[in-house]
C-alpha cells in the first residue's frame, strides 16, 4: 500500500557506479542504487516504484553520475518517448510522448511541469545548470491532471534535492578537468545541530572555454561560467513532525550562444530568402529582409524619396551574396560577440505532521528569475560596401548638400549613426528600453554593419500547497489538497537591432518630419506644409515587449483509493483548475516620430498615438491590454491488479489540461486571433510492471492512446509568434528492462515507439511557402514591411490571371513613382515552391483587387472567392495527417556495466548507447523540416577506493563527436526565412576525482 517516510534513492532499469553524492536517506529498504527498493513520490506520497500504476522512471544521484546524466537535457538519452531541445527565445522544450512546448509567448504554459521537491517552477532556469547533491529525479510520462502543480498535459519532471541528515557530520567533494579547458567542482557538507536538526550546504562551479570558433574575430564563443549554491535545513521537533527549509541561487554570466547555427537553401530571387526543399550551409538572401526592403531604391521611390539615399536594390546583390557559411556546425563568422546572463533564486518551506490516521503537508515556494541574452541575429558578416552611395548622400544632406532646410533634419541622423563619415564606423542602436537607441547616444559602433537580437525577462512567482492524506487500516483511503500560484512577469522583450534599421528610421524620419502637412483651414480638402522638429522614427529597432503579465491560478484536487482485496485496487481522482491571465504588451518598429534631443522615454513623444509614420503600413505602437480566464475539471481513474507481489497490471484513464493564453501584439494589417484555446488530452494507458528472479530481470511495459483536443502550436507572423490550435491522435509503446545476471553485471535496455498525427481538417498557411503549393499563386515580398502575402485567382489554375494582375498593379506603381518593379519570376526548380514571386506592396494589391472585382469597400487585405484574392497570411493548406513536431517514431537505449573487485577497491567500466529516430520540427513536415535520427555514445571508467571513501573517474561523452540536431526554428519571412538549429554538445572528455568524509 503506502510507504510513508520512505525516501529511498534508487532507479528503475538503470545502473550505478559508486561515486560521491551517493545519498542514503535512511531507508532501511534501500541497499544500493540498483538492488534495493525503489521508492518515489509520483503520486504525492511515498510508494515502491513498482507498485505505482503509472509510467514513471526514477534516477538516483548515483545513477545520474553513472550514466553521465549531468543536465536535464541528458535525460532524453535514456528515457523512452522523451526528447529535449533548446528553443529560439532562451527557453527549452521537454517533450514527452510527442507533447512539448510548441506554444511560443509569455502567456504560454509549459506542457511538461517542472517541479523542485514537489513544488512547481515557473520560467525556470533549471535546464541551464548541472545536477548536484540530489536524492533523485523522477520523470512521470503522461498527463498528470490531478495531483501536480498547475496541471500538466505531457508529464512531470520532479527534482528531489538531498535533505539534511540528523545526527551525522559528513561531506563530499569532487574536482573535474576536461577538454575545452573545463574546470568543475562540486562540494557538500552536512552539519548536525543537536539530535533533532541539521543543516546542509552544497554547490557547483563550472568554467570552460567556448565550444564554437568564431573565425572572423578569431575567438571562441559559447563558453560557460556559472555557479549554484543550495542550503537546506531540517528540524524534527517531534517524531511526527518534520520542517524543511531550502534556499538556492544560480548565476551565470558568459558568452554562451542561444542559437547554434543557421541553415538555408538560398533563394536567388530574394523574395523568400530561403527556399523550401532542404537545409544547406548557405547564406540566406539579405534582400528578403525588411531592412533591405525599406532601404531599397524601389521602396524609397514609392515614398517619393531620391533613390540616392537607398542602401541598395532588392534586385541587386545582397550583403551576403559573396559570403560562405562554414560547414562545421561549431564554426561561425560573426562580428558581434554574444552575451548571456541569468540568475534564479528559490526559497522553499515545508511542514509535515503525522496525526496518525491522517498526515498533513503544507508547502510554499518563492522564485525570482532574471535573464538577458544577446547574439548575432544573422550569424554572418555582410558587405558594407553596398551601402556606400546611400551613406554618401546621407553625409551630403547632413552637411548642406541638399540645402539648409534639409540639413537641420539630417545632421543629427549622420551624427548618430556615421559620426566619422561614410567610411568610418557604423553605429547601431543598443537594445534598450527608452526607445531612442543611437539617436539618444545608446549605441555600439563597429567597422562592420552589425545586426543582433536581445531576449530578456524578469519575473517572480510564489505558490502554496496543502495536502492531506489518510492511512487507515481499512480498504479506503484518500488524498485531498489545494494549490494557489501567482506569477508576475515585469519585463519581457525580444529585440532585433541592425545598422540598416537605424539608417531607415533616421532617413525616413527626417523626410517625414520635413515634409509633414496638415489640413488647410482656408481650403477644405487641401493641405499645407507644416514641418515638424527634426525627428526619427522610434523605435530604431524591433521590440516586442510585455510590460506586465499576471497569472493567478488555483487548483482543488482529491483522490480516493479503494482496495477490494490484497491484489485489486481502484484509484479515482478529480481536480478543478482555474487560471486567470492579464497582459500589457506592445510591439514597435519605426512606429512613431520622436524628436531628436529628447530625454526620458521616446514613448513620451508628443506624436505617439497621433501620427501615423507610414500610412501605407499602419505602424503606430500597439499597446495591448487583454485578459483571459479558463477553468476546467480534470481527473483520472486507475485499476491495478497485483498478479504477484512482483508483478503488476494496470489500466488507466486520465484527462490533462493546459490553459490557453494571449497572442503577442501584431501590426493591425495582420488579422490573427487575439487569444488561443486551452489544451485538453484524454489519455488511455495499460501497463505491466514485473520483477523476476529476485531482481535478476526487471521488465516494465506500457501502451497508451491519446485523444488530443486543441493542441497549441506556434508560427511566426510579422516578427511575432502566433499560436493556434489543432486536434491530434497519439499512440505508442514503451519498454524498460534491466538484466542483472550476477551482482557484478548490469545491463539496461529501453525502447519506445510513437505515432502522432493531426486528426482533423486544419487549414493554415506555411511560413516557408505562402503560395500553398499552388502554381497559380504569386508570393509577394512586401516592400513596406518585409512580410509576404499571396495573390491567387478565384478560379483555380488561372496562373495567367494572378501573374497578369500583379504585373499590371506593379506597372501602375512604376508609372506613378518610377519604382522600377520587375515582373513576376519563377523560383528555382529544386526550391520546393510551385508559385511565382514578385516584389510589391500588399495593401496596394489589395485595393487594386477590390477595384478589379468590382467590390465597393476596399480593405487593407482582401479575399474574394470569385475574383483576385490577396491573402496576408498566405494560402492555407490542410495539415490533417501530418506528424506532430519533436515526436520521433523510435527511440532505443542500452547500457552495460561491470564491477571488477580488486581487494578493497573496485574498477567499474560502463558503456551507454542511445538512438533517437528522425522527426520533424514543424507541423508542416517535409524534408526541409526533418530532424535526422542520431546516436549518442558515452563511456567511463571509475576506480573506487576502500569503503568508497574516494574515487577517480575518466569519462567521455558523445564519443563519436556527432553534431546531433535536436531542434529547428524557422525565422520570420521579414528576416529571411532561415532556420536556426540546436544541437547536443560536442565530444567532451576528462578526469574527475572525489572523496567523502
Amino acid at each position: 500500500m503506502k510507504f510513508k517516510g520512505l525516501m529511498g534513492s534508487s532507479i528503475l532499469a538503470m545502473v550505478v557506479a559508486t561515486p560521491a553524492y551517493a545519498q542514503d536517506s535512511g531507508s532501511s529498504s534501500t541497499t544500493d542504487a540498483f538492488g534495493g527498493e525503489i521508492v518515489v513520490t509520483a503520486q504525492r506520497q511515498s510508494e515502491r516504484l513498482q507498485d505505482v500504476p503509472i509510467a514513471v522512471s526514477a534516477f538516483s544521484s548515483e545513477a545520474l553520475e553513472a550514466q553521465q546524466i549531468k543536465t536535464p537535457s541528458d535525460l532524453q538519452l535514456t528515457l523512452p518517448n522523451v526528447t529535449f531541445t533548446k528553443t529560439n527565445f532562451t527557453s527549452a522544450s521537454f517533450t514527452i510522448r510527442g507533447i512539448g512546448d510548441l506554444c511560443v509567448g509569455t502567456t504560454c504554459d509549459s506542457a511538461t511541469a517542472i517541479h523542485l521537491n514537489g513544488d512547481p517552477l515557473f520560467s525556470t532556469r533549471l535546464f541551464e545548470t548541472e545536477f548536484f547533491d540530489l536524492e533523485r529525479v523522477e520523470v512521470l510520462r503522461g498527463p498528470q491532471g490531478t495531483l501536480f502543480g498547475r496541471n500538466a498535459t505531457s508529464g512531470v519532471v520532479n527534482v528531489i534535492t538531498a535533505k539534511p541528515k540528523l545526527g551525522r557530520f559528513e561531506g563530499a567533494a569532487e574536482a573535474e578537468y576536461g577538454n575545452y579547458n573545463s574546470i568543475k567542482g562540486k562540494a557538500m557538507i552536512n552539519i548536525p545541530l543537536g539530535d533533532t536538526a541539521a543543516f546542509r550546504i552544497a554547490g557547483i562551479y563550472l568554467n570552460r572555454d567556448g565550444y564554437t570558433k568564431n573565425t572572423f574575430l578569431n575567438t571562441r564563443i559559447d563558453d560557460r561560467d556559472l555557479y549554484s549554491v543550495r542550503g537546506s535545513f531540517r528540524w524534527e521537533p517531534t517524531s511526527g513532525t518534520t520542517i524543511d527549509l531550502l534556499g538556492s541561487y544560480f548565476h551565470e554570466r558568459d558568452q554562451r550562444t542561444r542559437i547554434q547555427k543557421q541553415l538555408c537553401q538560398r533563394d536567388p530571387t530574394g523574395i523568400l530568402g530561403c527556399l523550401n526543399s532542404r537545409l544547406d550551409n548557405a547564406p540566406f538572401n539579405g534582400n528578403a529582409t525588411f531592412t533591405a526592403a525599406l532601404t531599397s531604391k524601389e521602396f524609397l521611390a514609392i515614398r517619393g524619396i531620391p533613390a540616392g539615399f537607398a542602401l541598395g536594390s532588392v534586385y541587386g546583390p545582397d550583403v551576403y551574396a559573396n559570403t560562405t557559411i562554414p560547414q562545421d556546425s561549431r564554426t561561425v563568422n560573426t562580428a558581434y560577440t554574444p552575451s548571456y546572463f541569468t540568475s534564479e533564486m528559490i526559497l522553499q518551506g515545508r511542514i509535515e505532521h503525522n496525526f496518525g490516521p491522517v498526515s498533513l503537508q503544507v508547502s510554499g515556494q518563492y522564485q525570482k528569475v532574471k535573464l538577458d541574452a544577446s547574439q548575432d541575429y544573422n550569424s554572418n558578416v555582410g558587405d558594407r560596401s553596398l551601402y556606400a552611395t546611400g551613406l554618401a548622400n546621407l553625409q551630403a544632406a547632413a552637411t548642406g548638400g541638399y540645402g539648409a532646410f534639409l540639413q537641420q533634419y539630417f545632421a543629427p541622423v549622420a551624427a548618430a549613426i556615421i559620426p566619422n563619415g561614410p567610411a568610418g564606423q557604423l553605429c547601431t542602436s543598443l537594445a534598450e528600453e527608452t526607445g531612442y537607441g543611437s539617436f539618444g547616444g545608446k549605441k555600439i559602433c563597429s567597422d562592420q554593419s552589425l545586426q543582433f537580437d536581445r531576449s530578456n525577462q524578469y519575473n517572480s512567482s510564489w505558490s502554496a500547497e496543502t495536502i492531506l492524506t489518510s492511512d487507515f487500516d481499512g480498504p479506503f483511503n484518500f488524498l485531498v489538497g489545494g494549490i494557489y500560484a501567482d506569477y508576475h512577469l515585469t519585463e519581457n522583450s525580444y529585440y532585433v537591432n541592425a545598422f540598416p534599421i537605424d539608417y531607415l528610421t533616421g532617413v525616413l524620419g527626417a523626410f517625414t518630419a520635413a515634409g509633414n502637412k496638415v489640413p488647410d483651414p482656408a481650403n477644405p480638402g487641401q493641405t499645407i506644409p507644416a514641418p515638424l522638429p527634426p525627428s526619427f522614427l522610434a523605435t530604431p529597432f524591433f521590440r516586442n515587449n510585455t510590460d506586465d503579465l499576471k497569472i493567478k491560478s488555483y487548483g482543488l484536487f482529491g483522490e480516493a483509493y479503494f482496495e477490494f482485496n490484497d491484489r485489486l485496487k481502484l484509484t479515482a481522482g478529480l481536480r478543478y483548475n482555474n487560471d486567470k491571465k492579464s497582459v500589457l504588451a506592445r510591439s514597435t518598429l519605426a512606429s512613431f516620430l520622436a524628436p531628436h534631443g529628447g530625454t526620458g522615454s521616446a514613448f513620451d513623444s508628443p506624436f505617439v498615438g497621433s501620427f501615423d509614420a507610414d500610412p501605407g503600413t499602419p505602424g503606430n505602437q500597439i499597446i495591448q491590454s487583454r485578459s483571459v480566464k479558463f477553468n476546467k475539471l480534470t481527473g483520472r481513474a486507475v485499476l491495478d491488479f497485483k498478479v504477484t507481489d512482483d508483478n503488476l497490471l494496470y489500466a488507466s484513464y486520465s484527462r490533462g489540461y493546459k490553459s490557453g493564453g494571449i497572442n503577442p501584439p501584431l501590426q493591425p494589417i495582420f488579422a490573427v486571433p487575439e487569444s488561443f484555446k486551452p489544451e485538453q488530452v484524454d489519455a488511455f494507458e495499460i501497463g505491466s510492471k514485473n520483477t523476476f528472479g529476485n531482481g535478476a530481470l526487471q521488465l516494465n511495459l506500457t501502451a497508451f492512446y491519446y485523444k488530443y483536443k486543441d493542441l497549441q502550436l506556434s508560427k511566426i507572423v510579422a516578427r511575432t509568434a502566433v499560436n493556434d490550435n489543432v486536434d491530434a491522435d497519439i499512440y505508442g509503446l514503451e519498454i524498460e528492462g534491466m538484466v542483472r545476471p550476477d551482482p557484478d553485471w548490469v545491463i539496461n535496455l529501453g525502447f519506445s515507439y510513437l505515432h502522432t498525427k493531426v486528426s482533423s481538417d486544419k487549414f493554415t498557411s506555411n511560413p516557408r511557402d505562402f503560395g500553398g503549393g499552388r502554381a497559380d499563386a504569386v508570393i509577394i515580398k512586401d516592400l513596406s514591411n518585409g512580410a509576404n502575402c499571396a495573390v491567387a485567382p478565384g478560379t483555380a489554375g488561372n496562373a495567367a490571371g494572378s501573374n497578369g494582375f500583379v504585373n499590371a498593379v506593379n506597372g501602375g506603381l512604376n508609372a506613378a513613382t518610377g519604382a522600377g518593379l520587375q515582373p513576376t519570376t519563377a523560383f528555382p526548380a529544386d526550391g520546393g515552391i510551385a508559385s511565382t514571386g514578385a516584389f510589391g506592396i500588399c495593401s496596394v494589391l489589395a485595393d487594386a483587387a477590390v477595384d478589379a472585382n468590382g467590390d465597393p469597400t476596399p480593405t487593407a487585405l482582401f479575399f474574394d472567392p470569385n475574383g483576385i484574392q490577396v491573402l496576408s497570411a498566405g494560402i492555407p493548406v490542410n495539415i490533417k495527417g501530418n506528424q506532430l513536431p519533436q515526436a520521433p517514431n523510435y527511440k532505443f537505449s542500452a547500457g552495460v556495466q561491470y564491477t571488477a573487485h580488486m581487494g578493497d577497491m573496485t574498477l567499474v567500466p560502463r558503456f551507454d548507447l542511445a538512438y533517437t529516430g528522425e522527426s520533424y520540427d514543424s507541423i508542416f513536415n517535409g524534408n526541409v523540416n526533418r530532424i535526422k535520427g542520431y546516436t549518442q555514445v558515452n563511456a567511463q571508467l571509475q576506480l573506487n577506493g576502500a569503503d568508497d571513501k574516494w574515487y577517480v573517474r575518466g569519462f567521455i561523452q558523445n564519443l563519436f563527436d556527432a553534431n546531433s540536431v535536436t531542434g529547428l526554428y524557422i525565422t520570420d519571412q521579414s528576416s529571411g526565412n532561415y532556420t536556426n538549429i540546436f544541437t547536443l554538445e560536442p565530444r567532451r572528455y576528462g578526469i574527475a576525482a572525489g572523496m567523502k568524509f
